[in-house]
């Protein structure tokens, strides 16, 4: 069902599912400790009604279809997946390297968007 979706549709599940856990781990201070599926799969599920525009375009019976949830958990972890393991930038980490020097504090991250948001929290007090 999900491969049959137009690659526009596609594009856009995976845009929102990206979005949605890059909100919900900054929200959480991505500290594993309190990641929670369930919390997150909230989250998405309402972002996905109130701000994403694929939703709507969905026909009823693709959305109350077993088969297509099954898919959509698939696509969720392979996205998750794939966020946690893409690794931080060379240019990221060396800013963080500076950036940590100047506040005098550290923070441990292990992936790319973890990493945006150590440079974004330390940026913050940078400016404090």
């Amino acid at each position: 069902m999900f491969k049959d979706l137009s690659p526009g549709i596609k594009i856009s599940i995976t845009r929102s599912i990206t979005t949605a856990f890059e909100q919900y781990m900054n929200r959480i201070d991505w500290n594993e400790s309190k990641m929670d599926l369930s919390a997150f799969i909230a989250d998405w599920r309402d972002y996905i009604q109130n701000q994403a525009s694929w939703f709507d375009k969905l026909e009823s019976d693709i959305k109350n279809n077993p088969l297509f949830h099954e898919e959509l958990a698939a696509k969720i972890n392979e996205t998750i997946e794939k966020i946690l393991s893409e690794e931080p930038t060379e240019a990221q980490m060396d800013e963080i390297d500076a950036l940590q020097k100047e506040v005098r504090e550290e923070y441990d991250y292990s992936c790319k968007t973890e990493a945006k948001y150590v440079i974004e929290k330390l940026k913050k007090k940078q400016s404090n």
